[in-house]
Parts: C-alpha cells; structure tokens; sequence
C-alpha cells in the first residue's frame, strides 16, 4: 500500500511535468525523453530531459542509473553489498572498531552533524536505534492493521540513550567512521536520498554534461537548469490529502534548484483510527503530528531533505522563524486542518 502511495504520488507530479515540457520542447536539437525506474531508494524514480537523440539519452539514463545504485547501496542499513562498506557495516561495527568507508559516506555524516547542530537536534542521523523500533511497529502494523499498536515508550526510551550524536567518530585522514557506543546505529533516511540526488545531478551536469533535466526521487524533486528555451520546470506540489480530486496543492517554478517534501500521507501506519508518520520527533520519541507536509525549496537537494524533516518537527512558529533567518531557501507548510502558510521567500518561485 505504501509503494502504491509513493509511485501515485509521483505519477501525479510527472504528469504536470511532463504536460508543460512537451509545450516547450524545441523539435530542432534537442527532443524530450523520460525514463523510470524502481529499484533505488525504496520509490520510483523519474527522470525528463532533453537529449539530441533516443539513443544519447539511453546512454545518460545507463550512466545515471548506475549512480543513483551506488548510493542506494553505499547508505542502505538493511543489506550489505560484497565489496562495499557501507552504512549497515558501521552500525554492525559500533563499539567494535572504526570503519574504512568511502568519501561519500564521510561527506554525508559531516553533513548530518552539521545539521543537527543547526535544527538543535531536529535531524538527528544517530536517532537508528529509535527508529527501528518504529520501523518494525509501522510494518507490522501495516501488514496487520488489525493487530497494529505503538512501540512501548519505556523501549523507546531505553533505546533513545543511544542518540548522542557525538558518539560518531570520524577519522577524515585515515578515512573511517566509528560509533562508540554499541547499541547506537546511524539511519540517514533524512538526508541520504536527498544528498543522493544532489550528488547525481551534479554528476549529470558536471561529467555528462548535461544542461537540461529533472529529476523525482519520492518526494525529492531536482532540477538542472529550465527547458531549453529558457523556461523553468513547472512542479506540482501534492495534495497530502490523497483522496481529493485536486492532485496538487500548488505550481512552483524552479531552475537548478530542488524541491523537497515531507509528509504524513505515505509511509505511516493507522493505530485506533490514528495515523502514524514515519518522521520521530527526538523530544517525544514519538511521530511528528504538527502538518500534513512540509515542503523546502532551495538550491540543494539535500540540504532541502534535511531542512524538510527537521522542520517537520518544529511547532510552525519556531519552524517560520527559523526558515526566514536562512538564505536562499523558501518553505511552505500544509497543517493538519488543510490550511497553508509559506515562509518570506517561498512565493517568489510559484506563478
């Protein structure tokens, strides 16, 4: 049920996209494709742009698709991969030894650190030991709904002592990674399809060369340059409420710049007629219930998934002023009740 949420999620924001491209697509050098896949990140995968010919643009999707594996597989905690090391092999280490992992892996986590920092622990990358507990209850329940029912808090508790981000250790020279406590494990859900998406669409654009493309990874929109007449990507924001006739709340207008949702309305699970958001609040231990969805608009992708889910997790005052401090980065927030409310900067991208 949730993969079906995901791929519908998707189709309706491809199906807006894929309309205003066709319009401007040039007929002369370039022409418009698209490609899908599946098998990255747990969701679908989308990917529109302009390419010379059928044949150039095989051969890029080839190219990117092998990138979007490798970081699936270089930030998976469920599965290991012969010859990699990966999140998973640090976690198995914790409290055992220090990891040699690749640069990426180094570059996420110092990321993560900074932005835990920053949201004062709104997005923390060593909350693994909570959220599989969730992660284990959220699937259980969905596979049961009858017999679905929240983790114990005293549990939650107990594993909540294994948080303390400062328990990473990160030896940049020697290049490895080690967690000191043994019952603590990384989840970088939060940030790592996001900074996957940033990665490839700098691969895209750097090492491909590729001037005009949009990418949509779940809730992580990412687009290099507009169309090739000058135009921007035209983005349907989705309604959280996925039973309404109206398939997206709002059009956002976006060149080399990404577009990030988190939300309540995918991957979650009903107990006593309540739903429950696989985004943890670290205060409460429990689903964050403030909005439907949170959506960042900024020029990289995955500081807009970080941004995303810590704000998800700020009461919408603390959140605003928090987003209007930043830079370079807009906001808008569908509450519970269906209202909207947009930070300073967010307006200047809809049309």
């Amino acid at each position: 049920m949730e993969k079906k949420r995901q791929i519908a999620a998707v189709l309706i924001l491809l199906a807006l996209i894929g309309v205003i491209a066709y319009r401007h697509s040039t007929g002369k050098d370039l022409e418009k494709y698209e490609a899908s896949f599946f098998d990255v990140f747990d969701t679908q995968t989308q990917i529109i742009g302009y390419a010379s010919s059928k044949e150039q643009f095989s051969k890029q999707m080839s190219l990117i698709k092998d990138k979007f594996q490798y970081y699936n597989d270089l930030y998976d905690i469920y599965h290991d991969y012969e010859g990699m090391n990966n999140i998973k092999t640090i976690n198995d280490n914790a409290g055992i030894q220090p990891v040699k992992v690749d640069e990426e892996i180094i570059e996420l986590l110092k990321l993560g650190i900074t932005m835990d920092e920053k949201t004062d622990g709104n997005m923390n990358i060593a909350m693994g030991s909570v959220l599989s507990i969730w992660h284990d209850y959220r699937e259980a329940g969905s596979e049961d709904p009858d017999s679905a029912e929240l983790p114990p808090m005293d549990e939650l508790e107990r594993a909540a002592e294994h948080t303390d981000i400062h328990n990473i250790v990160i030896d940049e020279e020697a290049s490895t990674v080690y967690l000191t406590d043994p019952d603590m494990s990384l989840d970088v859900g939060s940030i790592g399809k996001g900074y996957a998406v940033q990665k490839v669409a700098e691969y895209a654009k750097n090492e491909l060369g590729i001037q005009y493309m949009l990418f949509s990874v779940g809730g992580n929109v990412c687009a290099i340059g507009g169309h090739p007449d000058g135009s921007a990507w035209a983005v349907g924001i989705q309604n959280p409420d996925v039973e309404s006739d109206q398939a997206y709340i709002k059009k956002v207008e976006v060149q080399d710049l990404s577009v990030v949702t988190s939300g309540n309305y995918q991957r979650y699970y009903t107990v006593d007629g309540k739903r429950y958001c696989h985004i943890i609040n670290q205060d409460t231990l429990m689903p964050a219930d403030n909005f439907s969805s949170v959506t960042i608009i900024t020029n990289d992708s995955g500081m807009a998934d970080a941004y995303s889910t810590a704000i998800f997790n700020m009461p919408l005052a603390e959140g605003m002023e928090f987003v209007n401090q930043l830079d370079g980065v807009g906001a808008m927030w569908i509450l519970e009740d269906g209202s909207i409310q947009y930070s300073d900067g967010f307006e200047e991208y809809t049309e």
